[in-house]
């Protein structure tokens, strides 16, 4: 049904793949932490692994909001994680100049929400070889990202994904539209549903995003429900230190627990 992903062999298994990791690179410990985790609860699941984190975040509400701890820095330390584990490694880009550089540390460039109609930067993203993620906008329809794929495939890139992350409602509210998966799907690409941002609560007057995490996995649910080939996430040790988007990760000790549950439905789905 779909092109040759190798990184996230999920049709093999029968099972969705996870994309997971902090939000960003804070600093030279916590990455190494969650992604040594993550592997091993994954791998007891078997559940296709990729970690993310950011190396720079460029959309933040406030001028004061940590942004990271220096792009190669940023960088190298997804290439120690991607040599020690021997996972694929996934961070997001912002411009054209960004696609090249992160492609020599990284495995799946992912184009932010915000940035999924900018054709240049889906281009430069095509043009590095490496798989690319691209995030519906909350601006956007699932009947949309047909266009994004078309661009994709214009641009000679077949080894791409799509990933919803909930819709604008009102000002400081984002809902998730599940039809949106199997529309999205005619594209023939996987989608992924990101069951943590899609829960944020933006355009806080304090300039720091808000969340609703304990729907975290009410959203996971219904994402294997519906047939979502992954399932994107953002966990931290403790969310409420994390420098970015505390307020709607997954505290890490949850992980587990959460990823049998939605193993659970995808078998039962398997049996239908």
């Amino acid at each position: 049904m779909y092109p040759d992903l190798p990184l996230l062999t999920h049709q093999a298994t029968g099972n969705f793949f996870l994309i997971a990791g902090p939000c960003v690179i804070e600093d030279h410990e916590n990455p190494f932490q969650v992604c040594e985790r993550l592997m091993a609860i994954t791998s007891r699941l078997q559940i296709p692994f990729a970690f993310k984190a950011s190396y720079r975040k460029a959309n933040r509400s406030s001028v004061s909001s940590f942004t990271g701890i220096g792009d190669r820095e940023g960088l190298e330390i997804l290439r120690a994680i991607r040599e020690k584990y021997n996972v694929p490694v996934v961070t997001d880009i912002h411009s054209e100049a960004e696609a090249a550089m992160a492609a020599e540390y990284v495995d799946v460039l992912q184009i932010p929400a915000f940035l999924c109609r900018q054709t240049e930067l889906l281009h430069a993203a095509a043009r590095t070889g490496r798989c690319v993620n691209v995030k519906k906008g909350q601006f956007l329809s699932p009947e949309a990202m047909k266009q994004v794929s078309d661009k994709m495939r214009a641009f000679g890139c077949e080894n791409f994904m799509l990933t919803e992350r909930g819709t604008t409602f009102g000002y400081q509210d984002l809902v998730v539209d599940f039809r949106g998966v199997p529309t999205m799907q005619q594209n023939r690409v996987p989608v992924v549903v990101d069951i943590t941002h899609s829960l944020q609560q933006p355009n806080q007057s304090a300039g720091v995003t808000g969340g609703r995490p304990d729907m975290i996995e009410t959203m996971g649910r219904a994402a294997i429900a519906v047939g979502a080939d992954g399932i994107f996430m953002e966990t931290h040790p403790d969310p409420s230190r994390a420098k970015s988007d505390g307020a709607n990760m997954l505290r890490l000790d949850l992980a587990e627990q959460l990823l049998e549950h939605l193993v659970a439905i995808r078998q039962t789905i398997n049996r239908l």
